[in-house]
């Protein structure tokens, strides 16, 4: 009898959920595609962020990468406004004055303009309160007369004495033909000084703490058509003790409209009551998110706290249409300070929660005075821990003079100074002799050997020679740094001659030796 089997197969298919989409405003991938909130397609708005009528608005593109001051025609279609000229930063090329250190990061990209409001000329120290900087630009499209526009950007502060308190201004004119304007005249000013050009609006920026940017914006509405634009200090004199200096980066210039639902910051962002904001309007729901991913409980135009560092957006609906704001990134600046300290021997050093008496190379972190993480580099010496060597070399019969110690004699002598710093300082002196020589005896016929009396000295020790020779009963014969045995164009006779010479040396002695020296034939 013929049995037969039955075979039984089970096929596992992964579970779908059919139908699901993500939900886009609870933190959780509801679909289980990996993706969550923003990060889903599913959960795609129309993006709002604002088209700048500047060109190249955060000064990215370069003509060519700046190597120095004044270098602005680098960034590529920005004029040189002012006589007295702006600065291109890049970090292709130069980055700026020593003395005028921009601060980090960058709000946007990797350049940014730096300018003036008044200065003080380095070579007299004078005050020169009428020079202003200003960059200008031709606008992509004009502004509109009678339409209202938001200029937003940033403004990089150095410190509260170099970067006082600012009305940056904006001014505006019909045609690009008049960039550059006051051409020649470093005392110009602002631009509505002269014909052509009119003030669109000022905003007062203060940033005090220094070592910080600061976002801001005005609001303008022309009366005419405007293509060109002027932006730096405002038109009052600034007679200051100080050169000031300032910077600008992500200037966005674009109608109202587009401004109205742009994330905002409150506050310096190294602060822990640092917040974020979007312009309220009663007829929206807001949800706010980070890198993406909804944060949960935050559906107000203001975030109720900070969250940490990375990319915010919100999204706005109105019951007809879903909009998502352009990303901001937080990110808290980090400094880099470098610190050289001497202590003397024996003595110690408080870094962080260590007491340092050994010299070397340190690190650690620290807070500021707005809470920012300060990464300091420490360079320890200790003053006295080992020998310093000085190396002297004296003619034969001078004196070394070392603070209160004479030195005469060759050989090493250890001595112990006080630094400026007040330690004891431990010093080598190792003293050698050098000769002077003069010869006793030359012979000027002319046949290239021994025609020239002069004085000699190892390693280029004399820088000068005044010699004068007379004849045994004192008559003046010559003066020169060397003698070939003329006088008035005469060989002299054979015999016995006087030289006193006066001979500076490269340590600066000057000493005056006297002798004889014998003509032969």
């Amino acid at each position: 009898m013929l049995r037969i089997k039955a075979l039984c197969i089970i096929i596992f298919f992964p579970f779908l959920a059919i139908g699901q989409v993500e939900i886009c405003n609870n933190g959780i991938d509801d679909d289980n595609d990996q993706l969550i909130d923003l990060n889903d397609d599913d959960c795609d708005c129309m993006l709002i962020e604002p088209v700048s009528l500047i060109p190249n608005p955060s000064f990215e593109e370069t003509n060519c990468c700046p190597s120095d001051r004044s270098q602005l025609d680098c960034a590529t279609d920005w004029i040189q406004a002012s006589e007295p000229t702006t600065d291109f930063i890049h970090n292709c090329g130069w980055l700026g004055w020593d003395d005028f250190p921009p601060p980090l990061p960058f709000p946007d990209g990797n350049g940014i303009m730096g300018f003036r409001d008044g200065r003080v000329r380095r070579n007299s120290g004078d005050a020169d309160p009428q020079w202003k900087e200003y960059a200008g630009a031709c606008l992509i499209s004009p502004l509109i007369a009678n339409t209202t526009y938001r200029f937003q950007f940033d403004v990089g502060f150095i410190t509260s004495t170099i970067s006082p308190p600012i009305n940056i201004s904006f001014f505006g004119t019909a045609d690009c033909i008049n960039l550059p304007f006051g051409v020649g005249n470093d005392d110009f000013g602002c631009p509505s000084n002269g014909s052509n050009w009119v003030k669109l609006g000022d905003v007062f920026v203060n940033g005090s703490t220094g070592n910080r940017w600061i976002n801001t914006f005005l609001e303008v509405t022309p009366t005419f058509n405007i293509n060109a634009i002027a932006i730096g200090p405002d038109c009052a004199p600034v007679p200051s003790a100080v050169s000031t200096y300032y910077y600008f980066d992500n200037l966005l210039l674009a109608d109202f409209e587009s401004f109205v639902l742009q994330i905002s910051e409150t506050g310096h962002p190294c602060s822990p009551d640092f917040s974020l904001s979007i312009p309220f309007n009663s007829n929206y729901d807001y949800q706010w998110y980070k890198d993406g991913v909804a944060l949960i409980n935050e559906s107000s135009a203001d975030l109720s706290m900070n969250y940490g560092e990375g990319s915010y957006q919100v999204r706005i609906e109105d019951g007809i249409s879903c909009r998502v704001s352009a990303a901001y990134i937080y990110e808290v600046p980090k400094i880099l300070a470098p610190l050289m300290i001497s202590i003397c021997e024996g003595d110690s050093y408080s870094f962080g929660s260590l007491n340092l008496s050994e010299e070397g190379a340190y690190i650690d972190t620290f807070k500021n005075s707005n809470n920012c993480d300060s990464i300091v580099n420490l360079d320890l010496s200790v003053i006295g821990s080992q020998y310093d060597t000085l190396e002297a070399t004296i003619l034969r019969g001078e004196t070394l003079q070392v603070e209160t110690f004479s030195f005469s004699n060759e050989g090493e002598f250890p001595i112990t100074l006080t630094s400026t710093s007040g330690c004891d300082s431990l010093v080598l002196v190792n003293i050698n002799y050098f000769d002077i020589f003069f010869p006793n005896v030359f012979s000027p016929n002319f046949d290239g050997i021994n025609d020239i009396f002069l004085p000699t000295a190892p390693n280029e020790r004399i820088v000068s020679v005044d010699m004068k020779i007379f004849d045994r009963w004192g008559n003046f014969l010559h003066q020169g740094p060397e003698w070939n045995g003329r006088s008035n164009d005469e060989k002299v006779n054979t015999g016995v001659y006087v030289y006193i010479a006066e001979i500076t040396f490269n340590d600066g002695l000057m000493k005056v030796f006297s002798g004889s020296v014998s003509v032969i034939k």
